[in-house]
């Protein structure tokens, strides 16, 4: 945030009231303010790529049903059906040695079985109510952009530090933000329209963290747990466990089945699994299961149950291979520190509540990442206040924020029609877009970038709708792509109409 102190008239502070820590001396205001700076241009692009694509991954159910669109819709299945598809997923990956089955949501209804097969591909296949394999589900962007968000398509211990790590960044950022603006909400709906152009986009930069720092504060908090669970389990482990990490991952399992890999007498029958777990407890819905060691004497069913009205990732309840119950981890009927641990999950990626909920985090998460982006420019824009332009640099960080939206919009359109991998595509636009920072100023820059993407956008849907709109099953897939013609829209009308680039990417007078 940018306090900007020195700019308040006498006027202007009568008016907006006393601040809500009036004590606080100046000193430490500006230090505050110094430190937020300091962490937000040290940790921007990463913070940006992270909030960016959090926002979009808010969609990732959508954006799968959307990339596969043919496959059998379903509401919900029968035990036997999903026992029938494991059992056909294994007479065509024999040596699959776990197996990943999602059940039907209203989030995803569809019944699917995912494992590795013999050459240690991994596969994943549509059933349909009857458990009968009706074809295979391939969608590499939606995969590619979770893993973006995630992992940065880092090994996943150092993906996911990286992405915790900025998540700590983030939160401090607020923090010190907050700190460093004394009348924050006394002035939350203050805006100071025909001065000057930087104190309008301060304000509106302010207004846009105040407005929503309970989620701005949920979200970093909850990232940078997740982010670094790496890390705590491992502290963990060396206070508890004289550094035995397996010992610690133990804690989060729930009962554990011995490994034994000779041949079981009979396969797991998942369905009697459900049936169980069905009886024990009547009030949750399975969302999926593991199937572990499947034909070995070890197997055994991980199963996540969820029940409706509570923020939770689901209780997890462990089966052997005989369908007796071994116990469940806690997540919902365990210790309150299970309780907020499970609830990390769904709080962080808002998959609670159905549509509003994911409206709303997608247009906040939006909102934070054009906080980012004003609050690099804010700072350029001092410097040249201050007679230390850096043109360069302002050039730069326009063509970055422009990028992203550019190089997604192109990988999953490559996604659809090449066999190249999305994360290559990304990259490779990415790097291009940013050498548009050498073609002209910070407008032309940012209108290029946004015409760009509106046609990439439009482009995207009618490629869509041209390989399946013909036999859509799934009506998600007309829905995303009329949300992409909208935001081309919105993009190439931004242009048009000479709107001005809130994320702070334009250059001020």
């Amino acid at each position: 945030m940018d306090a900007s102190p020195d700019k308040i008239t006498p006027a202007r502070t009568k008016a907006a009231g006393k601040p809500i820590w009036p004590k606080i001396p100046a000193d430490f205001v500006r230090a505050m303010l110094a430190g937020h700076s300091a962490l937000g241009l040290a940790f921007a692009a990463m913070i940006y790529l992270v909030c960016f694509s959090g926002s979009v991954a808010v969609f990732t159910q959508e954006f799968g049903r959307w990339e596969q669109p043919a496959g059998p819709i379903l509401d919900a299945v029968s035990p036997r059906a999903v026992d029938a598809a494991v059992r056909a997923t294994l007479a065509k990956n024999p040596k699959a040695h776990d197996l990943l089955v999602r059940l039907p949501t209203a989030d995803d209804p569809r019944l699917t079985v995912h494992g590795d097969d013999a050459t240690g591909g991994e596969r994943t296949y549509v059933a349909d109510r009857t458990g009968r394999l009706a074809g295979e589900s391939r969608t590499p962007w939606t995969e590619f952009q979770v893993e973006l968000h995630t992992v940065l398509h880092l090994p996943r211990a150092w993906g996911g530090f990286v992405v915790g790590l900025t998540g700590v960044a983030l939160l401090s950022s607020l923090i010190s933000g907050v700190l460093s603006h004394p009348r924050v909400f006394k002035d939350a709906f203050a805006f100071r329209w025909g001065g000057s152009k930087r104190l309008q986009e301060a304000d509106l930069h302010n207004r846009i963290s105040v407005w929503g720092l309970p989620f701005h504060l949920a979200v970093s908090l909850t990232g940078a747990f997740l982010g670094l669970t790496t890390i705590i389990v491992g502290v963990l482990a060396l206070a508890t466990f004289k550094g035995d990490a397996s010992k610690a991952y133990a804690l989060f399992r729930g009962p554990t089945v011995q490994d034994d890999p000779r041949p079981a007498a009979r396969m797991i029958d998942v369905g009697s699994v459900l049936d169980a777990v069905a009886a024990r407890y009547p009030d949750a819905r399975p969302t999926y299961i593991f199937v572990e060691h499947p034909g070995e004497r070890g197997q055994h069913a991980i199963v996540n149950l969820a029940t409706e009205g509570r923020l939770s990732r689901g209780e997890t309840v462990v089966v052997d291979g005989d369908g007796r119950i071994l116990g469940e981890v806690g997540y919902e009927s365990g210790s309150l520190g299970f309780r907020v641990l499970s609830a990390m999950t769904p709080l962080h990626f808002g998959w609670f509540g159905g549509w509003p909920v994911k409206v709303a985090y997608f247009l906040l998460g939006l909102g934070l990442t054009a906080v980012t982006a004003s609050g690099v420019a804010i700072w350029l824009a001092r410097r040249r206040d201050k007679g230390r332009p850096a043109p360069g640099w302002e050039r730069l960080w326009v063509a970055f924020a422009w990028s992203q939206p550019l190089a997604y919009a192109a990988s999953a359109l490559a996604a659809l029609v090449l066999p190249w991998p999305p994360v290559l595509v990304w990259g490779v636009v990415t790097l291009l877009a940013c050498a548009t920072a050498a073609l002209g100023r910070p407008p032309v820059i940012s209108a290029g970038l946004r015409l760009a993407t509106a046609a990439a956008l439009a482009g995207l849907a009618v490629v869509h709708l041209a390989r399946h709109g013909g036999g859509l099953a799934d009506a998600m897939g007309l829905a995303v792509d009329a949300a992409l013609i909208a935001g081309a829209v919105i993009l190439a009308a931004s242009v048009a109409l000479g709107a001005p680039d809130r994320g702070g990417l334009r250059r001020r007078a």
